[in-house]
């Protein structure tokens, strides 16, 4: 018996190749979206019939089905900021009958396609972006869709919910100005939040009228990052008595090239991170940082998504959650001892 070979089904970026047009506009189209110019429709629509492409996502909207579920993007599942974020979005959507899927753009980065795009297939009713948005997010997503954090690229359409970036850096700046310290490094990393509170930290540190410290600039916001950094930072000024890092896992970084210099945290350095992570209460660290309310901001993140799906003409909001120090062992005032190198 010859069991022969099915031909593969048609994809959604097959539709896209044969009309010569992006995934996204295509998915425009399946959602009857008013957006796209009937040349491009007629293309798309006679690429459609010409492959029989029959997206199982269109028919669902076509019977009034709904999935009630909803897709989180985030940019790198080490970074432990995600998993207080996530707590507050699927405490807000457990109570309506959403379920929720993650997944991690930095995974499929080979493949140069985003995650987003294998959410849309499956229909889901509203998007969550926890990371950089791709190029292709130019030109936005025919669903609800909302974006964490403070980013370099935004998505036209979608509301924004972060911590107040600019505000937590200045915090965590001036705790360590209040405890007397003068030399205050700053490690820095790609990214949009990283971006403001490196911002924040010049400003703030001008504005005492001292001059900034900062190293780090286009390093991932990884361990390995801050303690690249934190090698940099003290190659470049060995008598910094304070280091403030972008996020918490960057500090565990600095607190490792540290250590190898033979110096102690805190009677030597004193170090801050930023995110108040479920590291940074670990009783060996000790950690103090800025919690920047990762648990409201996906509550908050939540609760706009659903007010959007409810609602697709309401105007984007742009919502800040107020940061606060987490003060801990890690940072104290400066040593009295003269030290320099």
């Amino acid at each position: 018996m010859s069991l022969g070979m099915d031909r593969p089904r048609p994809t959604i970026y097959d539709v896209a190749h044969r009309a010569g047009v992006s995934k996204s506009l295509v998915s425009l189209v399946l959602q009857g979206s008013s957006r796209v110019s009937e040349h491009r429709r007629a293309a798309v629509q006679e690429a459609i019939d010409a492959l029989g492409y029959r997206p199982s996502r269109a028919a669902a909207a076509l019977a009034g089905n709904r999935t009630k579920s909803i897709g989180i993007v985030i940019d790198d599942f080490r970074n432990l900021w995600f998993v207080d974020l996530l707590e507050g979005v699927r405490e807000v959507l457990r109570g309506p009958g959403f379920h929720v899927t993650v997944a991690d753009a930095q995974l499929n980065s080979h493949l140069e396609r985003s995650p987003a795009d294998g959410f849309l297939a499956a229909n889901v009713e509203g998007l969550v972006i926890a990371g950089e948005p791709s190029l292709a997010a130019g030109a936005g997503y025919p669903v609800p869709t909302v974006v964490v954090g403070g980013r370099e690229r935004g998505i036209p359409g979608a509301d924004v919910v972060a911590n107040d970036d600019e505000a937590g850096a200045a915090l965590a700046v001036g705790h360590l100005l209040d405890l007397g310290h003068t030399r205050i490094g700053h490690l820095t990393g790609s990214g949009g939040a990283a971006s403001l509170r490196a911002a924040s930290f010049e400003r703030t540190i001008r504005d005492a009228g001292l001059e900034p410290r900062i190293s780090g600039h286009g390093q991932r916001t990884t361990e390995g990052g801050g303690y690249a950094g934190a090698c940099e930072l003290f190659e470049r000024f060995p008598d910094t008595t304070a280091v403030f890092a972008a996020n918490d896992i960057m500090a565990i970084g600095a607190l490792a090239a540290i250590r190898e210099r033979g110096l102690s945290v805190p009677r030597d350095v004193s170090v801050i991170g930023y995110d108040d992570s479920p590291l940074a209460s670990a009783r060996y660290l000790s950690l103090t940082s800025i919690d920047d309310g990762s648990v409201d901001v996906g509550r908050e993140a939540a609760r706009l998504l659903l007010a959007r799906i409810e609602d697709g003409t309401r105007e984007p909001e742009r919502s800040l959650i107020e940061p606060r120090l987490a003060l801990r062992d890690s940072t104290s005032r400066p040593s009295t001892d003269g030290r320099s190198s």
